[in-house]
């Protein structure tokens, strides 16, 4: 049970790396048709094109829970479950804490989570395309909490 939760972790972590890079390459890149709106300033409709992302991310965790109990429950159903977990705290960080499309942590006050906050108003601070920065989650780099820090 012990390698199954490790399986989890390990995903889980993991997956910050695989969310820069799908950040970074396909939502800037040919996936920007969905991502763009996103970038955009007073998006005014509750769903945005890039929330499509989400079923994206969600048809591998689905895929592997299915192929995770057959014959028997196995490796890929904890990874499965890793990514489904990563994709939980996505939703909580990313659309709840950073871009407060709902208002169920308003007084967070956490120097990580404005460190945070913080390296994700820089990577929206372009509007376009190209020129970027700051493309993880989870991961901030280490100047965005030096005046949290003091």
């Amino acid at each position: 049970m012990l390698v199954f939760a490790l399986v989890t972790l390990g995903t889980f972590i993991l997956m910050e790396g695989v969310t820069w890079c799908t950040h970074k390459y396909v939502m800037h890149g040919f996936g920007w048709y969905l991502h763009e709106d996103h970038h955009q300033p007073g998006y005014p409709h509750v769903f945005e094109k890039n929330d499509a992302f989400f079923v994206v991310f969600a048809i591998p965790s689905m895929l592997l829970f299915f192929f995770g109990i057959r014959p028997e429950l196995n490796f890929l159903f904890f990874i499965g479950l890793g990514i489904l977990f990563y994709g939980i705290a996505y939703f909580l960080i990313h659309d709840v804490l950073i871009h407060r499309r709902f208002k169920w942590f308003d007084k967070t006050d956490n120097w990580y989570f404005r460190a945070l906050r913080k390296a994700h108003k820089i990577h929206h601070k372009n509007m376009g395309k190209h020129e970027s920065e700051c493309f993880g989650m989870l991961y901030v780099p280490m100047r965005y909490f030096k005046e949290y820090l003091k």
